[in-house]
């Protein structure tokens, strides 16, 4: 909902910004991994296996360590990004309403903020979401605010402002979408997020050691939707897009899988915590883990996040790097951003489940 905004990959660390404003894998087959016959409409079979989870590489940052083994069963994932035309078949067919296009609750938000905190002003108690808007001029990466701001009637239908709309982007990954927004088109789909650990593997497209989704070559244009040039204010758009692009502009992963790095924010299923991969250690071969019991973050220890994965067309290597399959980012539930969508899965039995609906 109400989020201030302070440093954090690509801009985002989700404290409340209207206070601010006003105060390779090791596939291993077995019975569930092997490929089905046939797959859900839009969505492709992942074979589960063991791999090396996060990252002791030089931009990996401290949540991505300590590299640990995981296991995971087999799972079917969308080749794309939830989609605006997608999206708006769940709205039409559940009359759902999105975080962002309901006012805040006030008492939410001081829920999640530290004792003593200022009351917002009612009048900014108003249906809204968090836009990305650039500064014209170099500004300094430890101040988010300086490119976010929190913009009233902005929501999925309007993604960068109340004046704007989805016309002509039905192919285009929906956005200003919350966790909780995205659990709800889950459940009605017959689907699930995937965990943290389902979404590296899927990542990684079967290569070990990878440290993108291509591989090991430095990023370019043609790999991914992120940004070139320097991060905030100029960029020069060499891939083509300054914002999100429709889904399949770029070259899928080993699996078939479209944009698991750029375009936008994934969420997944997991409470996020900084510690989750220390806790790990020592404790052998982790097999399908569905993370911790609940949140923390120690530079807001009072908001309960949920990970999100696999950068946006707002990374930059010098600021974000996201965009690499181990990058975490962590986001209160109740947040919608201008670069945050998602993806689903399913698993044997929630396909089972669906064909019993």
């Amino acid at each position: 909902m109400l989020k201030v905004i302070t440093s954090s990959c690509c801009g985002v660390c989700h404290v409340f910004m209207l206070l601010t404003l006003a105060c390779s894998v090791g596939c291993e087959p077995s019975s569930r991994n092997s490929p089905p016959q046939e797959s859900p409409p839009g969505m492709v079979w992942v074979s589960g296996g063991a791999f090396t989870m996060g990252s002791s590489a030089q931009e990996a940052r401290a949540d991505e360590r300590p590299p640990h083994r995981v296991k995971v069963d087999g799972f079917w994932m969308d080749a794309v990004e939830v989609t605006n035309a997608q999206f708006l078949a769940f709205v039409d067919a559940t009359g759902y309403v999105t975080t962002a296009e309901r006012p805040p609750d006030l008492g939410e938000i001081m829920k999640q903020l530290p004792p003593g905190t200022p009351l917002p002003s009612k009048d900014d108690l108003v249906p809204a979401s968090v836009v990305f808007t650039p500064p014209k001029q170099p500004v300094p990466l430890n101040n988010a605010m300086q490119w976010w701001s929190w913009l009233p009637d902005t929501n999925w239908r309007h993604p960068e402002g109340p004046n704007s709309h989805i016309e002509a982007r039905d192919d285009h990954p929906v956005v200003h979408i919350s966790w909780d927004d995205a659990m709800a088109y889950a459940q009605w789909a017959g689907k699930r997020l995937p965990t943290e650990a389902q979404w590296e593997f899927a990542a990684r497209g079967g290569l070990e050691s990878n440290a993108y989704i291509w591989g090991n070559e430095p990023i370019r244009p043609q790999h991914a939707n992120v940004w070139q040039g320097n991060f905030p204010n100029q960029n020069l758009t060499q891939d083509g897009f300054g914002a999100t692009a429709p889904v399949k502009s770029f070259p899928p992963n080993a699996y078939g899988l479209y944009d698991m790095a750029g375009n936008v924010w994934e969420w997944c299923s997991d409470w996020y915590r900084h510690d989750t991969y220390a806790r790990r250690t020592g404790l052998g071969l982790t097999i399908n883990p569905i993370g911790p019991v609940d949140s923390l973050d120690p530079r807001e220890p009072t908001i309960p996040k949920r990970v999100q994965r696999g950068g946006s067309f707002l990374c930059n290597a010098s600021y974000c790097s996201g965009y690499r399959p181990s990058a975490r980012m962590k986001t209160s539930p109740d947040t919608g951003l201008s670069h945050s969508g998602f993806r689903c899965v399913m698993t044997r039995e929630d396909r089972e489940a669906s064909k019993s609906r």
